[in-house]
């Protein structure tokens, strides 16, 4: 049983509907990560520049 609440491996369609597409719920996985990651990068960046100030 999958997190999403499907009784098949979610692996086994590497997260793309029929029609080609990527799942919602992988989509919106990836955004969160992303998010993250440029808040991360944007910190760290303003950090480098202020000295840790």
């Amino acid at each position: 049983m999958s997190f999403f609440g499907g009784n098949k491996n979610p692996l086994d369609d590497e997260g793309k509907k029929k029609d080609g597409r990527v799942s919602n719920s992988r989509l919106f996985v990836w955004i969160v990560v992303t998010a993250v990651a440029l808040y991360l990068i944007g910190t760290g960046v303003y950090g480098i520049i202020t000295k840790g100030s």
